[in-house]
């Protein structure tokens, strides 16, 4: 099992972490995909300012949002503008910093503007996010050999969104990440794929540099959005009479440790089948659950014996009975019995 839950939010912190109730659905937001249990990537278009000309250097930082919850996906957002900008209009104009210590609303509300077209952000920033389903999470980490854990899952999100960003003929110079365990060696991997480029992979990226504070908000409120579009699916009219609960009063930020997420689990839980594709299957939170004495029912799944599991043939067999040589051809006698030469 995967040891992300010993990284748990504080109590403190659920609040920040809680999805704002009217939180900006930007079009990073792929319904469909969402609600199939599918992950997929968005990207912004290239802004006005770096499209007119490729050459711009440019400065790129990359986080994620919804590492440790059990319910809803992982998103890791990408954020580029031009180097000569990245602190007088993300840290100066704008004041972006880590998503954590930002405000639903307030993070909502940037989310928006750089969506919006006309204004600064829209027309230098451009962004990109990488919706990993909690469907998809649970089936690489409970693969029965070679695992995908969850660590190696991020680091090839993080790598597919940068290489897409120099396919698009970004002339990315710097790069800032946040990072996934031992700062150093993830380091050395993403200058090996990356030669040409500066990279920085730090703790706490996400409030030393504007450009990674900028991917944590695209990341933190497109997860926040899917999880909302999860939600309504549960939210019927015997739930919420007067108009549809949203996912902050239902489920909460969907972490372990608050109570509205584990509250929810309990109440919507099928004894068999558990929940459906917003649930990561491989957190010890939904495993004893499912377990538990009197609220799951266990199935168990013969394991095939090679050495004696049955070939496709002897479905075909014949009998001792029926007079033909059972070291013949199997198949044989399946559209009837052989004929002797001398009927012709």
């Amino acid at each position: 099992m995967e040891e992300i839950e010993s990284q748990d939010l504080a109590s403190q912190d659920i609040p920040q972490e809680t999805p704002a109730k009217d939180v900006f659905i930007a079009p990073s937001i792929h319904g469909q995909a969402i609600l199939a249990g599918a992950s997929y990537t968005h990207h912004s278009p290239i802004p006005e300012v770096v499209s007119r000309n490729l050459s711009t250097e440019c400065i790129l930082g990359v986080d994620e949002a919804g590492r440790g919850p059990v319910l809803g996906p992982m998103v890791y957002g990408l954020f580029y503008l031009p180097l000569i900008q990245h602190r007088s209009l993300l840290a100066q104009t704008h004041h972006f910093d880590d998503s954590k210590v930002l405000t639903p609303t307030f993070r909502s509300s940037l989310m928006k503007a750089l969506c919006t077209p006309g204004t600064d952000l829209y027309q230098n920033c451009g962004w990109a996010t990488r919706v990993m389903s909690a469907r998809d999470i649970g089936s690489g980490m409970l693969k029965p050999a070679g695992t995908y854990n969850l660590n190696a899952q991020a680091m090839d999100a993080t790598i597919d969104l940068i290489k897409d960003v120099f396919a698009k003929g970004i002339n990315v110079r710097e790069i800032y990440i946040d990072t996934i365990g031992n700062p150093a060696m993830y380091q050395k991997k993403l200058e090996r794929i990356f030669p040409t480029t500066m990279i920085t992979v730090a703790k706490k990226a996400d409030s030393l540099y504007p450009c990674v504070s900028a991917a944590s908000v695209c990341a933190k409120v497109t997860r926040d959005a899917a999880l909302e579009v999860c939600y309504q699916t549960y939210a019927s009219a015997a739930d919420a009479p007067e108009e549809p609960q949203a996912a902050a009063e239902g489920w909460g930020s969907g972490y372990p440790s608050d109570a509205r997420c584990t509250t929810w689990l309990k109440g919507h839980m099928n004894p068999v089948f558990g929940w459906g594709s917003e649930c990561r299957f491989s957190w010890s939170t939904a495993k004893d659950l499912l377990e538990a004495k009197g609220t799951g029912t266990k199935v168990d799944w013969p394991v095939e014996d090679d050495e004696q599991g049955m070939r496709v043939t002897d479905f075909f067999s014949t009998t001792a009975d029926d007079g033909i040589d059972k070291e013949s051809n199997e198949l044989a006698s399946w559209f009837g019995r052989p004929v002797a030469e001398e009927v012709f």
